[in-house]
């Protein structure tokens, strides 16, 4: 489904040059939920942004379902990719001066569908993730749980083929971590793809495979 060939992606400021993904080589399959981890800095959410083309690789080369989308051969190909994955981040990234029902159709309105179309689609998956009775509410009014939802909720939207999650329980209690990671394993048994960093081993029950990373390589991969 996703293939990185020698993957490179350095940093520089001043005269320093750190090098956060030394040529990685990772192949993703459909209907997996794999999960990378490691400490802190070792490259895990820079290849996360990098495998949902948030950011780009210095060197190297990124196919999807067998068509290049790095180096950019074709711009329709990489909209194509874009129009296909989904992204859920630790500080949810929601918009508080929106409702619910407007932060999860947002997604809808960058391409180009119209407001009845988007708020019927934002409602379906609302009542799918069982938010729909906070539809009006601002998200400062939900709790991190329910705002977790709400994210979900958003990055489904368009129905992805690709969910990208980083840290998605980072922010919550235990109760929540488990509900959203029980959630999440449903959206993988559904067919979408989730490729997730986290750095709790513990979340490896939910995984179809964990990565595990240090200093911007592999350093061991754990088949489940």
């Amino acid at each position: 489904m996703i293939v990185l060939e020698n993957l490179v992606k350095k940093f520089r400021s001043d005269d320093i040059e750190t090098t956060a993904l030394n040529s990685i080589n990772l192949k993703i399959e459909k209907g997996e939920f794999v999960g990378i981890t490691g400490q802190s800095g070792c490259g895990k959410s820079t290849l996360l942004s990098i495998l949902g083309m948030l950011d780009a690789p210095d060197s190297g080369r990124i196919t999807y379902a067998g068509k290049q989308i790095y180096p950019y051969k074709s711009k329709s190909n990489l909209y194509k990719y874009r129009r296909s994955v989904g992204f859920i981040f630790q500080s949810f990234n929601l918009i508080n001066s929106l409702s619910v029902k407007d932060n999860i159709a947002l997604p809808l309105k960058y391409i180009g569908i119209n407001r009845k179309a988007r708020d019927a689609k934002a409602l379906e998956i609302m009542e799918k993730l069982d938010i729909a009775s906070r539809s009006n509410h601002k998200p400062i009014q939900l709790s991190g749980g329910q705002q977790q939802r709400v994210a979900i909720a958003r990055a489904l939207v368009t129905n992805p083929d690709i969910i990208f999650a980083d840290e998605p329980t980072g922010n919550l209690d235990s109760t929540n971590t488990e509900q959203t990671l029980e959630l999440l394993k449903k959206i993988n048994d559904d067919g979408t793809t989730i490729v997730m960093v986290t750095h709790d081993k513990s979340q490896v029950r939910y995984l179809s495979r964990i990565i595990q990373m240090k200093d911007g390589s592999f350093s061991k991969e754990l088949e489940e």
